[in-house]
C-alpha cells in the first residue's frame, strides 16, 4: 500500500509540474504579440518625433540665378511669304487618253 500512495503522490507532483510548464508556455505565448505590439510603438513614435524635430530647409535657390544661353533678337515678321504660292500648269480637265475616249464621230 506504501508504494501505491507513492506513486499516487509522485504522478500528482508530475501533473503540477506539467501545469507549470503549461502555464509558463500560456504566457510566453502572450508575451509575443505583446511584445510585437510594443515595439511597433517605439518605432513609430521613433518616426513622429524625428519627423517633428527635423529642422525646416530653406527652400531659397541653390546655385543662383541662373541662365540658358539662348540669345533671343526680336526680328519683323515678313510682309509676304519668302516662297510663292503653288499654281498648277495645266488648267482645266485633263485630255482622256486615246483608249478612253468614245467613239469617233
Amino acid at each position: 500500500m506504501y508504494d501505491v500512495g507513492r506513486s499516487v503522490l509522485s504522478l500528482v507532483e508530475r501533473s503540477h509540474h506539467i501545469e507549470e510548464i503549461r502555464n509558463v508556455n500560456a504566457h510566453a505565448s502572450n508575451a509575443k504579440p505583446l511584445a510585437a505590439i510594443i515595439g511597433g510603438v517605439a518605432v513609430t513614435a521613433a518616426a513622429v518625433i524625428g519627423g517633428v524635430l527635423q529642422s525646416a530647409s530653406d527652400a531659397g535657390p541653390v546655385a543662383g540665378d541662373m541662365s540658358t544661353g539662348v540669345t533671343v533678337t526680336a526680328t519683323k515678321a515678313p510682309s509676304e511669304a519668302p516662297i510663292p504660292a503653288a499654281a498648277p500648269e495645266i488648267k482645266g480637265p485633263a485630255p482622256l487618253p486615246a483608249e478612253e475616249q468614245g467613239l469617233p464621230g
